[in-house]
């Protein structure tokens, strides 16, 4: 299966978080035979933690389906360009490859702001491809925080 399939699946877990009231990102891990490890979408919201983002909450149901914290070989489908804290959460897991959907020059720490891959403290770098249905991700974004601004606006 190719890249676009597992964005789909990690846009479906965006969508999902929407309509729980949650920033719309999906996160999905895969293992090397191809198979879903895990699949789910932001809550800190929901769960009040705040580092219950998509990336980390997928991390750690695969720790704990696989039983080692360690998830080398996998890859990470992420809808949101991750983090630095999930960025960091990926390195320490030894995640190998990191699939995300759209840019986030403001929020970003993969290609964009601290660049957390590229920094001598990194101790793992996965490989990285952005911009897989990229602007799908970001027009679900867009379209969820208009919707939040509009409501804002009605009080």
């Amino acid at each position: 299966m190719d890249d676009t399939h597992y964005m789909r699946l990690a846009l479906a877990e965006a969508k999902a978080a929407a309509i729980r009231g949650e920033v719309p990102v999906g996160a999905v891990l895969v293992n090397a035979a191809g198979e879903v490890v895990a699949s789910t979408g932001n809550a800190p919201i929901s769960i009040c933690d705040p580092t219950a983002h998509a990336e980390v909450l997928a991390l750690r149901d695969g720790a704990y389906k696989t039983g080692n914290y360690r998830l080398g070989g996998m890859s990470l489908y992420v809808t949101l360009e991750p983090c630095t804290m999930c960025a960091g959460a990926i390195s320490n897991a030894r995640i190998a490859r990191v699939v995300y959907g759209a840019s986030d020059p403001k929020g970003g720490a993969v290609e964009s702001g601290v660049q957390f891959f590229d920094q001598p403290s990194c101790h793992h770098r996965p490989e990285v491809t952005g911009g897989v249905l990229g602007e799908e991700a970001s027009d679900m974004l867009k379209a969820f925080f208009r919707a939040r601004r509009k409501m804002g606006r009605k009080k």
